[in-house]
């Protein structure tokens, strides 16, 4: 599943062309993905104007200038093309060839940009794990997918007195409190053990040993900075191409050549100082990867 980097890097990727964009029309190609369409979907789209798109843990929002909101999420599988009118624009070189199946096209969004410009952006998903539903204006924050979601992964918000407060007296271990969306929203498998390592902390580990006393300061803010550094890293490398990934403009997303134990099992660890190697465990059903050395 595209987690918050893959996302975000959909996200830019889409802005530019979408937000001002008015919505000329609206194809709808089949009833539901995960979940049945929202009643009235063409109709409620079609003539509105896009005033923003955001990220919001892993969703798309569109904003659109009647108040309604167009919350998507990409699933398994799901991806967005931008199409222009004239071409399909596929920039860079790609290492395996793009998807161009038009069976698991279904929806698509013909727009017109303030610059008189056409173009269409069309969401592909084989396993329609994906989904798009509305917030009813002024209703956002509110929506059941969005209530209750944790502070955001980027940013100075994020913190070590952030984290020692968000695992105070907490037995889970210290992965599974990271993946815990109502702490923090957006972190997903492979970021998570890739932060864990960089801040040289145990997946095992008990959540709360990082805000037991001040002497546990310095672990919540390696971690803090962990988080941040892998997220950012991972957005400027375009995310990671597990799988069907892809960025907006079809590109390939290349952090995965850069993981230091994700998917590393046996190989040794890549920290200069520590002789260990990578090792897998499973935790609530998720692969980890982690040195059982260097991470205390």
């Amino acid at each position: 599943m595209p987690e918050l980097p893959e996302v975000e890097t959909v996200r830019r990727g889409l802005q530019p062309v979408m937000e001002g964009a008015t919505i000329l029309a609206v194809e709808q190609r089949r009833a539901d993905l995960r979940f049945p369409f929202p009643d009235r979907f063409v109709e409620r789209l079609t003539g509105r104007r896009i005033e923003a798109l955001e990220r919001r843990a892993k969703y798309l929002i569109l904003h659109l200038d009647d108040g309604l909101d167009l919350i998507s999420h990409l699933g398994m599988s799901g991806s967005y093309r931008i199409e222009q009118m004239e071409a399909i624009d596929m920039p860079g070189s790609f290492a395996h060839e793009r998807s161009k199946n038009a069976t698991h096209d279904h929806v698509v969004l013909q727009l017109g940009g303030k610059d008189g410009s056409k173009s269409r952006i069309v969401y592909n998903d084989p396993r329609r794990f994906g989904f798009m539903l509305f917030a009813e204006p002024g209703e956002l924050n509110a929506h059941p997918l969005i209530k209750g979601l944790g502070a955001e992964p980027t940013g100075n918000r994020l913190d070590g007195a952030l984290l020692a407060e968000l695992f105070r007296n907490k037995a889970a271990p210290l992965k599974s409190a990271l993946l815990d969306q109502r702490l923090i929203a957006g972190l997903g498998n492979i970021y998570v053990c890739e932060a864990l390592w960089r801040a040289e902390l145990s997946p095992m580990r008990r959540a709360g040993s990082i805000s037991d006393d001040s002497a546990t300061t310095a672990s919540a803010d390696r971690l803090a900075e962990a988080i941040r550094s892998v997220i950012g890293d991972a957005i400027r490398a375009g995310g990671s191409s597990l799988k069907d990934y892809r960025q907006a403009d079809g590109e390939l997303g290349y952090f995965q050549h850069s993981f230091s134990v994700y998917d590393r099992e046996g190989a040794p660890c890549p920290r200069p100082t520590c002789n260990g190697t990578v090792s897998r465990i499973v935790q609530s059903g998720r692969s980890t990867f982690y040195c059982p050395v260097c991470q205390l």
